[in-house]
């Protein structure tokens, strides 16, 4: 093995290590833990007087965090600890402290993480201040963090060692404490309607529930080629026919795909199942957990996402698909009768098409995709989608080429799918047929034949709604981020 070498300011912290060990301080053998809530502690005594301080004896105060900032003043030390909750200062003076102490805070660098014990002051400048009279370096760090601004500039590097952006940018750290925010409140939402939160397995023997291209992986024992979930759409409503009335599940879902700005292969969704439901009570509760989440996050005000005003209140606009398409590009599908004609107009549109792109309403659904999404910048519920490009919803009983669905669009991204779901078993089968004839053709995000759920569906399953959400889009939404990627805590990346 290779020897290891490092920076000069490496060594120096390794010299400092060797001088704690020496002393005989360093590692601590005993637990220390901090003994109280910093936020309390700030708000209960920054309004108050030195003297008011001082009256309260607040004694005892046990700190541990890690060290962001030093002043060194020779016979004293001011420090700045930051925790997950804010910073304390720390005053560190020789003749308030045992020897061996002050040689440790002698030895301190930014990084290194300690514990203090002291009593609570204001400074002259009316900064609140605990002086120690106990001090321990828990952690020695041996590598210097960078600087805030100028060391860790490089996107693809805050990424790659997510812990150092954490530990220098508090405001990255913020979005996943709001990521946590956001599906603890999704949850309440649910637990309160009577939803039980249910987990299904990740490895699937088939691929179906999205149109998504998946990893393959190999299960050893079974001797059998397994797929990485695309969604847990077919799970989940076969415990509808078991007899479950509300479910849902919070979980990954890899898709084998490209990585963007509003993608990675790897990300976290929300899917619900309601029995004796339909789109109308997705569409319902739907709103009702945007809507809470802006009142908790943002007090119900406007939502400022990438310099655009973003309005929550109920009822979000509702727009039929193909009324959309003539508002935006003057194509009235309603009276487009033959395929050729529409494959023409799509032409004279510079729309894309594809070889398995075989009827009106796929060209329907491209007009959709190329041309409108990305206007729908306030919340809308596009409606009525082709049974083409939805082979898991229910037909409109007097309109069968398309579907009781909707997307929910903001900002001109998708953040929620639902459906009143397809229960007839010989039309799924027949969807499902059609999937296969899509592949033929060249479509590489089909469903494939599932008949254990066709099996399933024979039982019986009660008429029901469901409804997909984004959770990675909605935490980039309440944090106005602009990327993905910078609201999962690890993203993929390319190896260096």
């Amino acid at each position: 093995m290779e020897q290891r070498t490092f920076q000069e300011q490496e060594s120096i912290r390794r010299d400092k290590l060797a001088k704690l060990i020496k002393l005989g301080i360093y590692p601590p053998i005993k637990l220390y833990r901090q003994n109280f809530n910093l936020i309390s502690l700030k708000n209960n005594y920054k309004s108050l007087s030195k003297e008011e301080i001082l009256k309260k004896n607040r004694t005892n105060l046990k700190l541990t965090g890690r060290v962001m900032m030093i002043r060194d003043q020779g016979k004293a030390l001011f420090i700045l600890v930051r925790k997950q909750e804010g910073e304390m200062q720390v005053y560190l003076r020789k003749d308030n402290l045992k020897d061996q102490d002050f040689q440790a805070a002698k030895l301190l660098d930014i990084g290194d993480i300690i514990f203090t014990n002291g009593t609570l002051f204001k400074t002259n400048t009316n900064e609140l201040t605990i002086k120690a009279n106990k001090f321990l370096i828990l952690t020695k760090g041996l590598r210097p963090l960078p600087e805030k601004y100028h060391g860790l500039k490089n996107i693809e590097d805050r990424y790659r060692k997510r812990y150092i952006d954490l530990i220098v940018n508090n405001e990255v750290k913020d979005i996943f404490i709001i990521r946590t925010k956001i599906m603890n409140e999704i949850r309440k939402v649910l637990n309160r309607k009577g939803y039980l939160e249910v987990e299904t397995p990740i490895l699937q023997p088939l691929i179906t529930g999205a149109a998504a291209k998946p990893f393959k992986t190999f299960h050893n024992s079974l001797k059998q080629e397994f797929n990485l979930r695309i969604a847990t759409e077919l799970p989940l409503k076969r415990l509808l026919v078991g007899g479950y009335d509300k479910v849902y599940e919070i979980g990954r879902i890899f898709r084998n795909e490209g990585i963007s700005i509003k993608h990675n292969p790897e990300f976290t969704s929300l899917e619900l199942y309601e029995s004796y439901s339909n789109l109308e009570r997705m569409i319902d509760i739907t709103e009702n957990i945007i809507v809470n989440l802006n009142n908790k996050l943002n007090n119900g005000k406007n939502l400022v996402y990438q310099e655009n005003n973003i309005n929550f209140n109920k009822p979000f606009r509702k727009i039929k698909m193909i009324d959309l398409i003539n508002e935006v590009v003057k194509v009235d599908f309603r009276k487009i009768k033959t395929f050729s004609e529409a494959k023409e107009i799509a032409k004279k549109s510079n729309i894309e098409l594809k070889s398995h792109h075989i009827s009106i309403g796929h060209i329907i659904n491209e007009f959709f995709e190329q041309k409108c999404e990305q206007i729908l910048i306030q919340p809308t519920f596009v409606l009525d989608y082709p049974v083409e490009v939805s082979p898991l919803a229910k037909r409109i009983e007097n309109n069968i080429n398309f579907t009781y669905r909707f997307e929910l669009f903001i900002h001109g991204r998708e953040y929620a799918n639902a459906f009143s779901e397809l229960n007839d078993p010989d039309d799924q089968y027949s969807r499902f047929l059609g999937q296969l004839e899509e592949a033929k053709k060249g479509n590489d995000e089909t469903n494939e034949m599932d008949l254990d759920y066709i099996e399933a569906l024979e039982y019986g399953m009660p008429p029901a709604g469901g409804m997909g959400l984004g959770i990675d889009r909605i935490v980039m939404l309440f944090t106005n981020q602009k990327s993905i990627r910078d609201v999962l805590l690890f993203p993929h990346q390319r190896n260096k």
